[in-house]
This record gives C-alpha cells, structure tokens and sequence, in this order.
C-alpha cells in the first residue's frame, strides 16, 4: 500500500512540475548571452556598411571578429555602457577637419540585456584617435 501511495504521489508531483512549467525551468546555459553585430559604416545614417563583424562574449569569446577576446575584454569594462568606450581619445595625435562621416553601430544582446548603440564620428581620423587602441571596432 505504501509503495502504491508512493507512486502516486510521484505521478502527482511530475504531473505537477509538467504542467506548471517547472521541469522547463531549468536555464540552458549558464551565461546571460553577449552576442553582437558590430558595424563600420560611412555616412551619419550607417546604411552604407563598410565592414562588419560578429561577437559572441558568453560562455567563450568567439565570432568573426578578429581578437574576440580581446574585444570581449574590452566590451566587458564597459558594464554594458558602451559610450564608455569614447571615453579616452588619444590628445597626441591630430585629425584633418575635413567631415566625412563614419558611424559605428553595436546591435544585439549584451549580458542578456538588448543593445542598440550608435556613434557618427566627423571622419575615420577622428573615428581612429578616439577608440586610441580599443580593440572592439578593430576589424
């Protein structure tokens, strides 16, 4: 009798779990996703892409980018602002003032939370000085 309530009640608590989603509950990674369409684009409306790159930070740096590590590295000081990365051009160097756009785009998800950042920088010099190193629109 005991072996019969036993089953029952096991049948019960699965029947349960299934429909009330518990048993889908599990999470199937352990890492909130950092996956990323990085462009390079001319003009200020960024239709006109002149290169662009993949990024995926979570559960390992991969994508087409070439230095995925790096720029996950880079990505991940920013704490998901990514105006953090315009923070520290280089003054040693000096740009033409001539204005020829370039817009720089980050689209997709960034430690589970959507991105859609963009920045027009007067020309590609400037574009250059500002991320001074930074290896993330490096590609």
């Amino acid at each position: 009798m005991r072996r019969h309530i036993a089953a029952v009640s096991a049948t019960a608590l699965l029947s349960l779990a299934c429909a009330t989603g518990v048993a889908e509950a599990q999470p199937s990674s352990l890492y909130a996703p950092s996956a990323l369409v990085l462009t390079v684009a001319q003009g200020e409306d960024a239709a006109t892409v002149v290169r662009a790159s993949t990024l995926s930070c979570a559960p390992t740096a991969q994508g087409t980018h070439p230095d995925p590590q790096a720029a996950c590295a880079a990505l991940a000081t920013t704490a998901g602002t990514f105006d953090t990365l315009l923070a520290s051009p280089d003054s040693n160097r000096a740009c033409p003032m001539h204005y020829a756009p370039v817009t720089v785009t980050a689209e997709g998800v960034w430690q589970g939370s959507r991105v859609s950042w963009k920045h027009t920088f007067s020309n590609a010099c400037t574009m250059s000085v500002t991320f001074n190193g930074n290896p993330v629109f490096a590609f």
